[in-house]
């Protein structure tokens, strides 16, 4: 049978969804890391795999235009014959490109939790087996970096709480007074606030920068994914809706907390040890006050920080029981 160097990842369309992805792409590249990946992607969230250093051609599928651009994106696929198909859509496009091998949900393993990451892997662990998850990946830009550093030089400290009012969805959207309310009632923990979002959420960040006590930088509508990666990784803490920026945030590193309404947090929080999140219990997102968002957040950097500690602690425990042993430090 014919092979090739060259594997083909179908990814999703939203940005969170594209992020949780990239566990699954991590491993199939472990898998075969002499071959060049391609991606198909959605032409915004696409952005997120750019810089990947192991992709070959990313593929652009626009979700809204439904099949109308379907023939061209199957002629420029069908140019190509690849070792293996991982299709995490599963809209059966996989069935018809030239493959040896093809991976969609159809043919999955049982997933090992609820979670959209895990629902993903199992695709993957078809192909592979039982693995660790990776962990996700942004490849962030030099020149993104350079962008966050120039926007940041005039914001005080370094203790900066990332704010992401909008979402997709109205239901998702907590107030923007209770945004208002809660980092005003943490204010003592930040030397400054940023707020982060897309076209659409111009409206929501202009009323959330309304009263805040701290510096503000009001970013919404100004930056590309790759940037406000950028600007994430130099915060210390993002607070936001369910949407794609909690999901940048957690996959650049950095703690998160998501308030949930009428979604699923089971299946879709932030993914990482280092997110946390908070559910309306019956959905109704304008029922959590600020308050209640504000003590979970202190909550969760004080959880953080002992268990930070400790890591330091063991760590430093090693190395000296290592040297003692003779041995220097790992």
């Amino acid at each position: 049978m014919q092979s090739s160097d060259k594997a083909l990842f179908i990814s999703l369309s939203n940005v969170g969804d594209a992020i949780m992805t990239t566990p699954a792409l991590e491993l199939l590249h472990a898998r075969y890391p002499e071959h060049s990946i391609d991606i198909v992607a959605d032409r915004r969230s696409g952005e997120i795999f750019e810089h990947c250093p192991y992709r070959g051609e990313i593929f652009y599928k626009n979700k809204r235009a439904a099949w109308r651009g379907f023939p061209a994106l199957l002629g420029q696929l069908r140019a190509n014959f690849y070792e293996v198909v991982v299709d995490l859509r599963s809209d059966g496009l996989a069935y018809l490109l030239r493959a040896r091998r093809r991976y969609t949900k159809w043919g999955a393993r049982s997933a090992r939790g609820p979670h959209a990451v895990q629902r993903l892997m199992a695709i993957v662990e078809g192909l592979l087996g039982p693995a660790e998850i990776p962990p996700q990946r942004i490849w962030v830009s030099e020149a993104a970096q350079e962008f966050a550093r120039r926007v940041l030089a005039d914001l005080p400290g370094r203790r900066w709480l990332v704010l992401g009012p909008g979402a997709k969805w109205p239901k998702k959207i907590w107030p923007a007074q209770r945004f208002i309310d809660m980092a005003k009632a943490v204010a003592d923990r930040f030397d400054g606030v940023i707020v982060l979002g897309g076209p659409g959420d111009v409206a929501p960040a202009a009323e959330v920068t309304v009263g805040l006590r701290l510096p503000v930088l009001n970013l919404a509508g100004r930056t590309s994914i790759l940037e406000d990666c950028a600007v994430l990784a130099q915060a210390q803490v993002f607070v936001g809706n369910d949407s794609g920026l909690g999901h940048m945030a957690s996959a650049v590193g950095i703690p998160t907390l998501t308030v949930f309404g009428p979604t699923d947090a089971s299946q879709y929080h932030p993914w990482g040890q280092q997110a946390d999140w908070l559910c309306e219990p019956e959905g109704r997102l304008e029922a959590l006050s600020g308050a209640v968002v504000a003590a979970r957040l202190r909550l969760h950097l004080e959880r953080l920080a002992v268990r930070d500690d400790a890591n330091l602690r063991c760590a430093a425990s090693c190395s000296s029981s290592h040297f003692l042993r003779g041995r220097p430090p790992p």
